[in-house]
């Protein structure tokens, strides 16, 4: 999607109320960022603006493909354009990763979540929101979560696994129907606790929270040397020609039959 058709979509009653209904379960489960650093990826800028105030520093990175958009509105650009799969921050900088609209539609899945990784701090903190294939976001093209690839929870973990995350959380939003119709959007707060009661597996996108994994490397195990139980007993280098006419004599003896 165009990063203008994503501003058009926040900018409608519809987006504003999945503006909130997100902001609210995101920030349920992220606490303790006071000076940290935070990194929006995708078209994260929406939900970013409540830590602004918390935060040592908040950027907003967003694929070249998708086009950049001025964020915040007052003040110097905290965004920028870029190759998602080659970011430019150098290694482990990052305190908390926030994904939107990032995954589904990213074209170099695997890379772009190595790159997260790489930018992370060890211990570090990753938010991927992305449309759940059996909600009916993923089936209505009207909204953004309704372009690029859904996915499962199955599916999700194995894709962080695989990148080296450790998925520690899940939570499940937006109930409400995906449509512009005034009454569906005043009552969106009820829709959202009546489908966590009866059904959270159908909720419009997964909320993951995932933490990066640092392995220790051991040092390899030094080879043994072998040491020879008995010394060889060195033999001379030449005989002389009596002594080995003598020795084929005795070889000949033993090697002949008895008479």
């Amino acid at each position: 999607m165009d990063v203008v058709d994503l501003k058009e979509f926040y900018g409608s009653p519809l987006g504003a109320a999945a503006r909130r209904l997100l902001t609210h379960r995101i920030r349920a489960r992220i606490r303790g960022l006071k000076g940290g650093v935070i990194l929006g990826i995708g078209y994260a800028t929406p939900y970013l603006d409540v830590w602004r105030e918390e935060a040592d520093r908040v950027l907003g990175f967003m694929p070249a493909r998708q086009g950049v958009a001025h964020w915040p509105l007052t003040g110097p650009s905290a965004t920028a354009l870029v190759d998602d799969s080659e970011m430019p921050l150098p290694d482990g900088v990052v305190d908390l990763a926030l994904v939107v609209h990032g995954l589904e539609l990213s074209e170099h899945l695997q890379e772009t979540l190595r790159e997260i990784w790489r930018v992370l701090a060890p211990g570090g903190r990753a938010i991927f929101v992305v449309p759940n294939r059996s909600g009916m976001w993923a089936r209505s093209d009207s909204t953004p979560f309704g372009h690029g690839r859904p996915f499962s929870r199955s599916q999700l973990t194995d894709l962080l696994r695989d990148a080296m995350f450790s998925p520690s959380g899940w939570a499940n939003a937006l109930f409400v129907p995906p449509v512009q119709r005034g009454f569906l959007i005043r009552s969106a707060a009820a829709w959202e606790r009546l489908g966590l009661w009866m059904w959270p597996a159908f909720s419009g996108v997964i909320i993951v929270e995932a933490v990066k994994q640092v392995y220790s490397v051991r040092r390899p195990k030094r080879a043994r040397r072998l040491v020879p139980k008995f010394n060889p007993v060195p033999q001379p280098a030449t005989v002389g020609r009596a002594g080995l006419s003598n020795r084929r004599e005795n070889t000949l003896d033993r090697c002949a039959p008895p008479i």
